[in-house]
């Protein structure tokens, strides 16, 4: 056997010996990362700080895999959704982009998925999170779920993937046999995307029926728990549902046995929503987690009716399905402190090292806005030489007040000038140690002199500041009026069909006439239509000709004449012979 294929095959029976194997004939070195989250056949990595060179070696070892029983790739760079005032309008920092947020690397890291799930038989959890993943990245995932043997649940949370995109992945959902869970947790979904899933719990409700039916045969019960389909859906942070893919849901869900948990928080649902979901627990006794939390439409007494009805339904169940934590839209968001090193000097006899550290930030709860630089600091400090001055770091231990960005920097600056003065006297190098709170921000030398010529950091804050208020506002009356406007329009629209209605009634009032006229019409047409009738009339003129006739023949013409009968009328056309008499001289 060629050696390449002999190594190829063994590394293929371990994850981390075939990554190394890669990184060696590649030239790189293996990264932390993957080791440090390489636990027990799971893979759980997060990407953004993972470069485009790093990549190549760790798909080819996921695409070659037959022992991971869990890939999890996340992802949790968001891009302008900084918390300090600084971060949100990158006024001086300039923001690294992931690799991973290429179109390139997307691509090749489905293809990696693709491979790893069509000859795997061991693995079971794939979560993808946080990633751009496009139409042709769908494609290939959805044909490698297609394929995949032994895959119990997907994730692809926080994947702006869409309702076509999730249309795109039910296609291999709803014909797979092993998966049983699937997160779509801010998908960017809308009713649509509830059709879709619910359209997949008809159709493996439909096959299930089958299943049911044929091992019911024989007086046998038969296994719901062990038949294959979807057992949990989340769907949670997609506002866009709404109660219309609340009724998608209830639809299927009335008479469905296998589904155990549907989590919908953060859904948009009413409480018009939740009643037609609540009527569906009428007839379904199997859900046992069913969690609308977070839609603050929802009437409380609703909810609580729900719940309680859910949670009967779950006193016989299987502990497996548990409630999940109440999810935030801010919960990708990870912060960790980085260093950063400037060296300012050369020397023999030591190093100085000076650090300079961006104020911790502070987690921001859901619902509140994030406080500007002039908001968190106090006013401008007093100079130097100045009565009542303190230095910042003094006032700093004393909790007195706390400078903003800009003027901690110069004054920092100035200090590591000074040192840089007298160590460069003693032939000491100086180290400049800059701390910065974001993983996904870089500074250099450049981004030091914006910050020297910038001075006035909070000044420019708030002229950003008063510029998106006014737009804001500017943006506020402008829905007014349209909101205005469609108040009117609905106006008009609510008249006008009051004035159809009413002359539809006039119309149909018209009709029924009509057709009673016509009824009467076709009655005396197929009257006069008869030939007994139309005998019986004929008999009758001929017997009032035959009359007159013998008045005439009798000499009481003259009456004839006086009842205004001509002359011409005592004869009857084919009948000469009763006006006989008329002939004579």
């Amino acid at each position: 056997m060629i050696e390449s294929v002999k190594i190829r095959r063994q590394c293929m029976l371990d994850f981390y010996s075939h990554y190394e194997h890669l990184c060696a004939l590649q030239g790189s070195v293996p990264l932390k990362a993957v080791k440090a989250n390489l636990t027990q056949g799971a893979l759980d990595l997060t990407v953004d700080s993972i470069k485009a060179a790093d990549w190549a070696p760790l798909l080819n070892a996921i695409r070659h895999n037959k022992t991971l029983t869990s890939i999890g790739i996340r992802s949790f760079h968001q891009q302008g959704l900084g918390e300090s005032g600084v971060e949100r309008y990158k006024t001086y920092f300039r923001r690294r982009i992931p690799a991973i947020r290429s179109k390139d690397l997307t691509g090749q890291l489905c293809k990696a998925v693709k491979g790893c799930l069509s000859i795997s038989d061991v693995l079971k959890n794939l979560e993808l999170q946080g990633l751009l993943l496009r139409e042709r990245d769908l494609i290939l995932l959805t044909k490698g779920l297609a394929t995949a043997s032994s895959l119990e649940s997907v994730s692809l949370a926080h994947c702006p993937i869409g309702d076509r995109g999730l249309e795109t992945i039910c296609q291999s959902v709803k014909n797979s046999a092993t998966i049983r869970y699937v997160d779509f947790t801010g998908c960017s979904l809308t009713w649509r995307g509830a059709e879709h899933i619910a359209n997949v719990l008809k159709h493996q409700a439909m096959k299930r029926h089958g299943e049911a039916w044929a091992e019911s045969l024989r007086y046998r019960r038969p296994e719901l728990d062990y038949m294959t389909g979807l057992r949990r859906i989340t769907f949670n942070c997609n506002m866009l549902v709404g109660d219309r893919g609340a009724s998608a849901f209830a639809d299927c869900l009335g008479e469905d046995l296998w589904l155990k948990a549907l989590d919908l928080q953060q859904c948009g649902i009413s409480s018009e929503g939740a009643r037609s979901l609540l009527h569906a627990l009428q007839t379904n006794t199997t859900l046992v987690v069913l969690d609308i939390r977070k839609n603050p439409l929802i009437d409380h007494v609703m909810m609580k009716n729900i719940i309680e009805r859910v949670l009967m339904n779950g006193n016989s169940a299987n502990s497996e399905y548990k409630w999940l934590t109440s999810p935030s839209s801010k919960d990708a968001l990870k912060t960790r402190t980085k260093k950063r090193t400037i060296v300012l000097g050369s020397g023999r006899k030591g190093k100085a090292t000076i650090r300079i550290g961006l104020p911790s930030k502070k987690s921001v709860s859901p619902g509140k806005k994030n406080t500007s630089v002039k908001d968190s600091y106090s006013p401008k400090p007093l100079p130097p030489g100045t009565t009542g001055f303190l230095p910042w770091r003094t006032a700093e231990r004393a909790k007195r007040c706390r400078y903003s960005f800009s003027h901690m920097m110069v004054y920092l600056i100035d200090d590591c000038l000074k040192k840089r003065i007298r160590c460069s006297q003693q032939n000491i190098p100086v180290k400049v140690t800059v701390e910065s709170a974001s993983t996904s921000e870089t500074e250099d030398t450049e981004d030091l002199d914006d910050v020297i010529h910038h001075p006035d950091l909070a000044k420019s804050l708030d002229k950003i500041n008063v510029t998106k208020y006014q737009q804001l506002q500017f943006e506020l009356e402008e829905c007014m009026e349209k909101l205005k406007e469609e108040q009117r329009a609905r106006v008009k629209a609510e008249e006008r069909i009051m004035e159809l209605e009413i002359e539809n009634a006039r119309l149909k009032n018209l009709n029924s006439s009509l057709s009673e006229v016509l009824h009467a019409h076709s009655v005396t047409n197929m009257i006069l239509e008869d030939e007994g009738v139309l005998g019986s009339i004929e008999n009758s003129f001929k017997k009032f000709h035959a009359f007159l006739d013998l008045l005439k023949d009798a000499g009481l013409g003259q009456l004839a004449a006086l009842a205004g009968i001509d002359q011409s009328d005592f004869g009857l056309l084919g009948h000469p012979q009763m006006n006989s008499t008329l002939s004579k001289p």
